[in-house]
């Protein structure tokens, strides 16, 4: 039987896609590597949301058909955002790809990799494998390939929002929730399998339930898996500022399973910048709801997603961002410089510097680096829980463990460093910060 090497790029929510076409060609007998060298078939899951994950994506792809050109590979299968985005230039542009799967057919996979066997591609149109992305949410399960103690569990797919600077809508879809009953279920079978951390993913999580129930539901979601025996952490990504309620605080503040990070992508604090970006909210919302969490959820960790150089931004309005950044003191900030977007309402705005766009986002992660450090420095000496994700070897100690306590989400916000001379063997551990060291925390078990 034929090996397929799988490579997956981008979101989260696009590693559930992946891990659900690996089950489902692992039930077909296909074997499953996470190798790129001497395979049949590679699949690539892209991400094309913005210029850089466009540009990594085809960086990936022309490897891979240099690969194939020294029959190091097989066939190539490109799925995912960027061909849904381009489906009618990236074949016209690299016809060296044998298939390209949109975001609303990933659970055809197993037939994609049929036709390249039967050989039933004989055309351009052969190679195009495209359904409705509007569709309900996948219920297909998964092969997890993050690890064997946290993982990501989707909720809802696809956008309703229409931000000015975003094609997600274009590549996603509508919103979609899935049924409470099926999440819960995943939930529950994740934990039996020995997961203890689930992190719920959704393009606006505090949306959920809107479109099946015609209320919001996430309150009453994150009761129920709340209430799941041995689920340890539930961690929330992302969380819409004009969508949270009195109701959505206290389950959060009085739950001992709901990790207190909050993930709320606000792009800006400049009211005239929010309304060209359609944002729902302004200024005064976005700061009332981070004095509400901080007062009412003690020692909440908030991050957020900032936009720097929107077409029109001005220095005043950047500014103003950077006052409002050195003010609220968000423990971790994603910035971006503004990426034209096809298809998207900003493009139809005034034509903007990409140099100043970056050199703002530059200034941005500057002070951001800086707020951190602080923050990192102040942690020294304080307790906190953390799971163990692995172990190094060191020269000067027996082993430093990785870990991570509820203030680091994986694979964004890095890890906490644990000195110790004796084997640790639980995956929870209590620790005591001993020192912040160039933006790394170190840390002792208790």
């Amino acid at each position: 039987m034929k090996t397929i090497g799988v490579i997956s790029l981008g979101c989260s929510k696009n590693r559930v896609n992946t891990e659900q076409m690996m089950f489902l060609l692992s039930q077909a007998g296909y074997t499953i590597t996470g190798e790129t060298e001497v395979v049949d078939i590679v699949l690539l899951n892209t991400c094309g949301f913005i210029d850089d994950a466009k540009s990594e994506a085809i960086e990936t792809i022309m490897e891979l058909v240099a690969a194939k050109k020294d029959h190091r590979v097989g066939k190539i299968i490109v799925a995912g955002c960027l061909p849904q985005r381009e489906k009618d230039k990236v074949l016209k542009e690299i016809p060296e790809i044998d298939a390209i799967v949109g975001t609303g057919s990933f659970d055809d996979i197993v037939n994609v990799v049929e036709s390249l066997e039967n050989q039933d591609v004989s055309s351009v149109d052969d190679k195009l494998f495209f359904a409705d992305i509007d569709a309900p949410v996948s219920e297909t399960p998964r092969i997890l390939s993050t690890s064997d103690t946290w993982a990501y569990i989707k909720i809802a797919e696809g956008c309703d929002n229409r931000c000015a600077f975003c094609s997600i809508p274009d590549i996603r879809g509508k919103f979609r929730s899935r049924p409470m009953e099926n999440i819960v279920s995943e939930a529950k079978a994740l934990v039996d399998s020995g997961i203890r951390e689930l992190i719920l993913v959704a393009q606006d999580l505090t949306r959920y339930g809107i479109d099946l129930y015609g209320k919001r539901k996430l309150s009453e979601l994150l009761r129920k898996l709340n209430n799941i025996e041995n689920l340890k952490w539930i961690r929330l990504h992302y969380l819409y500022p004009d969508q949270f309620d009195d109701e959505l605080i206290d389950v959060i503040a009085k739950s001992g399973k709901i990790l207190k990070y909050l993930d709320i992508p606000i792009q800006h604090i400049n009211d005239e910048i929010l309304r060209k970006m359609n944002r729902r909210g302004g200024s005064k919302d976005i700061k009332k709801l981070f004095s509400q969490l901080r007062e009412r959820v003690p020692g909440v960790v908030l991050r957020t997603s900032l936009i720097t150089g929107l077409p029109g931004e001005s220095k005043a309005e950047f500014e103003e961002l950077c006052d409002f950044i050195r003010e609220v003191k968000i423990e971790r900030v994603g910035v971006f410089a503004y990426s034209p977007e096809d298809g998207t309402a900003a493009t139809k705005m005034d034509r903007s510097s990409k140099e100043v766009a970056e050199q703002r986002a530059a200034k941005l992660l500057d002070i951001q680096s800086e707020l951190m450090q602080s923050w990192n420095e102040s942690r020294v000496g304080t307790k906190t829980t953390v799971l163990i994700e692995g172990v190094e070897i060191h020269e000067n100690y027996a082993e430093r463990y990785i870990a991570r306590s509820y203030a680091e989400s994986p694979d964004i916000d890095g890890y906490i460093e644990v000195e110790t001379t004796s084997p640790i063997t639980s995956r929870f551990l209590d620790i005591i910060i001993t020192s912040a060291e160039n933006g790394r925390l170190i840390g002792e078990p208790i």
